[in-house]
């Protein structure tokens, strides 16, 4: 029992402790630092253009990299996690700051990282593998598009007063705004892309986000160029790390009405931290823990909130330039946390002379990075059910809700995964292997004996159509054979289609007979009653069993045939 209970909890040991324990050497060490400061270096204007993008500060990107970052690193599944803000949670973090304030954000925030944190404990982790990709393809580019259209603004220097919230507004908003271009902003931004683009193609160890940032803030200090800059909005980024926020006086009607934002954060930063620790798993060859890994994630997404952050998950992009930069352990991203801290103390002067046109730019690019036009083509020749479902999950996440989104999405691929689940499950007539004699009522014609294999599983999605099959509108016959062998598995809806075939036959003086019950079939059918219904006596561990009993009445060593098959059985005719 001791053993069992060690081995239970050495799931939720962090990553990190394993390598304490073990130990780590110098080489190793200096490659991690290496590793963490190239990722602090990347996460640094990231972190502000996901707060900016969002409608917070950029001090509160900062801060949210720097708490959640350390904690998912110093506790979660996996090696080379490097947690932060992301580009999915802006458009959601926006329309929770316009719905309830940035009050309600943090405990949206707060509440989505206790749900991970259960989701954790109670090993949930796998359950969020089953979401289709249609739907997770079809909100993350309708995502990327809602945050393009965000930058507009800011990329071109329009004179907007509000920027509208709502997709179609917001573009008639810039539409009408386009005579008013600052050509210094823009000629930034460009420059800003441009330099990124290169940066990717040539010299693609180094982070391309830095580079074009610190471009464009260079040129803005050199030439005084009139453009927005973090400065001239927020005022600069604060030296220190915030005080922790009082949760006095909740109140349980906000509570309530935050929970479905709190699940949508939850349930997106579960999807794109496990997604991120996939593909560093890809990368590596190592093998992450799901249910650490959720638990990292609630403790960061608790801890960010604590002090006024924004929500944060793993970020796919930064894992990957961690892996490359040649991380080891957990150490690295520990790094990239103490990397940001140091900016903070040191550069946050500098960090005012930022363009707000170049931190555009920066998520113009994610933007499309995220949209995958790719994935989208490549969807579109899919079977039409799944293009369907990542259609509507784009258009609603871009046009309704990304909530809306993600629910109806799931909703819809679940409902075809059980129609297509109900087409695989068969109901056929088999020949019985006896002679004609045997089985031919000679003074009406009719079989006496009718055998009906039934494969595949027995769920509600095939209930209605099983019980509809079985309507005996043809003459009756004297005995009907139901060949389970091939079912796996049966639901209560399965049962009560099964029990409502039985009554019917039973009322029209037919008998019905099981056989190749698998044990946990049966132990069902014992539980509900099932086996009473049809008689233990009629229920057969196999075919040739059923019939030599009740039909030709000789011994079980008669030598017909097993039903496995109808090719099997038809060769015995």
């Amino acid at each position: 029992m001791d053993t069992y209970v060690c081995s239970k909890l050495n799931r939720f040991i962090p990553t990190s402790f394993k390598f304490i324990k073990s130990g780590c050497s110098p080489a190793t060490i200096r490659q991690d630092i290496a590793a963490g400061i190239t990722v602090g270096i990347v996460a640094l204007p990231l972190a502000m253009a996901f707060a900016i993008a969002s409608g917070a500060s950029p001090a509160t990107g900062l801060f949210t990299a720097i708490i959640a970052g350390f904690i998912i690193s110093g506790l979660g599944g996996t090696r080379f996690q490097i947690g932060g803000p992301t580009g999915a949670f802006v458009i959601i973090i926006s329309g929770i700051i316009a719905r309830h304030g940035y009050e309600g954000l943090i405990l949206a925030t707060a509440m989505a990282g206790i749900i991970l944190l259960i989701m954790g404990c109670l090993g949930l982790g796998k359950l969020l593998q089953y979401i289709p990709y249609p739907v997770t393809t079809g909100f993350t580019s309708g995502i990327g598009i809602l945050i393009f259209s965000t930058q507009i603004k800011d990329f071109l220097g329009l004179r907007i007063d509000q920027l509208p919230a709502d997709f179609l507004p917001r573009i008639k908003a810039c539409a009408e705004a386009l005579p008013t271009v600052n050509p210094s902003t823009l000629g930034l931004g460009m420059l800003t892309v441009i330099s990124m683009l290169l940066v990717r193609r040539f010299i693609p160890r180094v982070p391309a986000p830095f580079v074009g940032i610190a471009l464009a803030s260079t040129l803005t200090w050199i030439m005084g160029l009139q453009t927005e800059t973090i400065g001239s909005r927020f005022g600069g980024i604060p030296t220190i790390l915030p005080d922790p926020v009082s949760f006095n006086g909740l109140d349980l009607m906000q509570l309530k009405a935050l929970i479905p934002e709190a699940l949508t954060i939850a349930i997106l930063a579960g999807i794109e931290s496990l997604l991120s620790a996939t593909v560093a798993d890809g990368m590596s060859g190592d093998r992450h823990n799901s249910s650490n890994e959720l638990i990292a994630q609630g403790l960061a997404n608790i801890g960010s909130a604590l002090f006024g952050g924004l929500p944060a998950t793993g970020a796919i992009a930064r894992t990957a330039t961690n892996i490359r930069a040649g991380a080891h352990s957990p150490l690295a991203g520990i790094t990239h946390a103490l990397t940001l801290i140091l900016f903070i103390k040191v550069c946050a002067p500098l960090a005012s002379m930022i363009p707000l046109a170049s931190l555009a730019g920066v998520l113009m690019l994610v933007a499309w990075d995220m949209s995958e036009v790719h994935r989208i083509k490549r969807l579109l020749f899919a079977p039409k059910s799944d293009s369907l479902v990542m259609l509507i999950a784009l258009l609603l996440t871009v046009f309704v809700d990304l909530t809306v989104a993600v629910e109806v999405g799931v909703v819809m691929a679940a409902m075809l995964f059980m129609k297509r689940m109900s087409q695989l499950t068969d109901i056929h007539s088999l020949d019985t292997g006896l002679p004609e004699d045997d089985i031919i009522d000679r003074t009406n014609g009719h079989e006496k004996v009718v055998v009906y294999e039934i494969s595949g599983p027995m769920f509600f999605g095939m209930a209605q159509r099983f019980v509809d099959v079985m309507s005996f509108t043809r003459k009756k016959p004297e005995i009907i054979v139901f060949c389970m062998r091939l079912v796996p598995t049966m639901d209560a809806t399965g049962i009560e289609a099964l029990e409502t075939v039985i009554r019917r036959a039973h009322a029209q003086n037919i008998k019905i007979l099981l056989s190749g019950v698998n044990p946990r079939i049966s132990k069902i059918m014992t539980r509900l009653g099932t086996d009473k219904l049809v008689g233990s006596e009629n229920i057969f561990p196999d075919f040739s069993t059923a019939v030599a009993k009740t039909v030709l009445h000789v011994d079980e060593d008669s030598g017909l045939p097993r039903c496995t098959s109808a090719k099997e059985l038809s060769t015995t005719t």
